[in-house]
């Protein structure tokens, strides 16, 4: 499940304390990894700060897109649909070049769930727009065009880890993440104006289109 779309899970979330923190499976990006296309973490690092810093939260990173292709590497983006397309064979994943790099992006998606079944992951928060590990907005098409396409929609990797039951939110979903939060620590109190990513404005405008992943 998405959790934006599904705050009630959040509280049947097992109780987490500083002795057994909640798993949380995270895009190597948004744990300080310089494991983006360009070498470096997009400016992720601290995005999820708050968070990671809390003893009742465990980050357990992993970067589908660098196990698979390397780093740095040529833009991968979704073309024909989703990443729930691509894992039924109705939809491929390519570079800016036009290479095709489907069978190596499902191989990065498999090796990340792996990943989280073996640490046993209670819940993901990935990277939005990524063709991996996207799970509110993606691109439709490549994204290095003069007019970028976006579509909702989930990324590959993200769409493995739903069909296995693992939650996903992005970190871009911010009333999520503070309901997340306020979880984790009891003196938190998530702020009234906090909006999750398909709330904001731009994809009320844009993508006004009820996510078909939810």
């Amino acid at each position: 499940m998405l959790l934006a779309y599904h705050p009630a899970l959040i509280d049947r979330l097992r109780e987490p304390t500083a002795a057994e923190p909640w798993r949380v499976l995270v895009s190597g990006c948004l744990a300080g990894w310089s494991c983006g296309v360009d070498g470096s973490d997009y400016g992720l690092g601290v995005a999820l700060a708050d968070l990671v810093a809390l003893p009742t939260f465990r980050a357990l990173p992993f970067c589908p897109e660098q196990h698979a292709l390397g780093t740095p590497r040529t833009m991968p983006d979704i073309h024909g649909g989703d990443g729930v397309d691509v894992v039924a064979g109705r939809a491929r994943i390519e570079d800016e070049h036009g290479a095709d790099l489907t069978r190596k992006m499902v191989e990065g998606a498999q090796a990340m769930l792996a990943f989280a079944k073996e640490a046993r992951v209670e819940l993901a928060v990935l990277t939005d727009a990524s063709a991996a590990c996207g799970s509110q907005v993606i691109s439709d098409g490549c994204r290095l065009v003069p007019v970028r396409r976006h579509q909702k929609g989930v990324g590959v990797a993200t769409a493995l880890l739903l069909e296995a039951g693992i939650a996903v939110v992005s970190q871009r979903d911010f009333r999520t993440l503070a309901l997340l939060r306020a979880r984790l620590d009891s003196s938190y109190q998530p702020p009234d104006d906090a909006r999750d990513h398909h709330e904001h404005p731009w994809t009320l405008e844009h993508l006004p289109r009820r996510h078909p992943r939810a």
